[in-house]
């Protein structure tokens, strides 16, 4: 983890060095009540009963999920190297505080698209990284039920802060942690619904905006 208190930093550097890290926890630590489970569900809205319709609700989320786009930009923002293949990629992620920025390495493990039991399923998820303040993983999806044509983002996710932490940053997390987790997802819902029925907003999604760093996601200008 880096903490930026003011002025730049090299995060192309920063980006190409996650390359050598590995998890940052073992899968089979991850048990109550020491870890953290979340589930958030947003609906997005619905369309014609069975698979998802071509250029309908659930493909246009799909783009935008695959393009992290519905990450709310004033709390966390991702680089990662253009080009790079979605399954396997390291992304720098950079959580944003009043006055501070947190760099942390994260890295995309799995990647779904599954049709069965009445769904359609498409997501990714990703597990962290030595040097990040937090250990778990994330996985977002969208789905479909075909019966009701209702689609869905689900974000599933397991964290703790790392035991290792300093004790400033234990103090931190107990004041306000929590709360900017939970105030990401429930925002993170509320961009992907409203970009969702934005068609102008859809296109662009799967661009890679080349910074000079790597590839920025979201877009800073939606």
């Amino acid at each position: 983890m880096r903490v930026v208190r003011s002025g730049r930093v090299e995060v192309g550097s920063l980006l190409r060095a996650l390359a050598g890290r590995g998890l940052n926890y073992d899968p089979v630590e991850v048990r109550g009540p020491a870890w953290t489970f979340d589930v958030h569900r947003h609906e997005l809205g619905r369309e014609a009963v069975g698979p998802p319709v071509e250029d309908g609700v659930w493909w246009r989320a799909r783009a935008l999920v695959a393009g992290y786009e519905f990450s709310p930009p004033g709390i966390v923002r991702a680089y990662y190297e253009p080009g790079s293949p979605l399954e396997g990629r390291d992304m720098l992620l950079q959580a944003r505080l009043p006055g501070l920025r947190f760099l942390m390495g994260v890295r995309v493990t799995d990647v779904r698209d599954e049709t069965g039991g009445g769904r359609t399923t498409w997501g990714w998820g990703y597990q962290t990284l030595e040097g990040h303040l937090e250990r778990g993983r994330v996985d977002y999806s969208v789905v479909k039920d075909h019966a009701t044509g209702r689609v869905e983002f689900v974000a599933r996710s397991h964290s703790q802060l790392h035991p290792r932490a300093p004790w400033w940053m234990r103090w931190g997390w107990r004041l306000f942690g929590r709360r900017v987790q939970l105030r990401f997802y429930r925002r993170a819902g509320l961009r992907l619904r409203r970009l969702v029925h934005e068609p102008v907003a859809v296109a662009p999604a799967a661009v890679e905006r080349v910074t000079g760093w790597g590839v920025c996601v979201p877009d800073p200008v939606r």
